[in-house]
């Protein structure tokens, strides 16, 4: 296969070795994806949607869309920039269909297992917000359930450009593509995100106040 001279493509990096074998239709190199990441989609997913059912079947939807896209893909970005380019619009039209349906209601559920770096992402996410370390020491099951609060609070765009950031750790180059906007529209939505996290999150983490959800 050949690829225009500006296409910077780093051989040495795994994930795209392994999408140019699945454009090649091997079928352990679309395995190996799905095992570094279906994880990561799944917990995402979740944190948008609210409900670990709904994540899973979601994922699955995910990956399907990335094998059925296959035979375009371009090594132009990262892979995972493009992996959660998908994800993202999985994600919006799941949305936009709940909200088409108000009498389909979708559980928020906290389980422990949701995401191996969970506790991090709190403390983390609590810090950028707040700007301060707490003052009081945090409960670290009720930490995250109150953040988890917060962030379903944020609009959609908000909350996934959060999540991306503070989650997966992208770039605002990488989550400006994923979300088709300008790196700099990205940097004003998470400063909007983190102002409207920060409102949410204050009262507890000064004062110990319950998130409304």
């Amino acid at each position: 296969m050949n690829f225009d001279s500006s296409v910077n493509l780093n051989l040495q990096d795994t994930d795209v070795r392994l999408m140019l074998a699945v454009q090649r239709d091997d079928a352990s190199a679309f395995e190996e994806l799905m095992l570094r990441y279906q994880n990561r989609v799944l917990s995402l997913l979740r944190h948008m949607v609210g409900d670990r059912d709904t994540a899973e079947d979601l994922t699955q939807d995910v990956f399907l869309r990335i094998f059925r896209a296959r035979k375009n893909y371009q090594p132009e970005a990262k892979f995972t920039t493009w992996l959660f380019t998908i994800t993202n619009n999985v994600a919006l039209n799941a949305l936009r269909t709940r909200y088409r349906k108000p009498e389909v209601q979708l559980s928020s559920k906290n389980n422990e297992d949701d995401f191996d770096g969970q506790k991090h992402f709190a403390e983390d996410l609590i810090l950028a917000s707040s700007g301060t370390i707490p003052t009081r020491q945090l409960d670290k099951l009720e930490m995250r359930q109150m953040v988890q609060l917060a962030v379903d609070s944020l609009g959609e765009r908000q909350r996934m450009a959060i999540l991306l950031h503070k989650f997966e750790g992208m770039s605002y180059i990488d989550i400006a593509k994923a979300m088709k906007m300008t790196p700099q529209g990205v940097k004003s939505l998470l400063c909007r995100a983190r102002l409207n996290l920060r409102d949410s999150l204050q009262g507890y983490i000064q004062r110990g106040n319950k998130v409304k959800g």
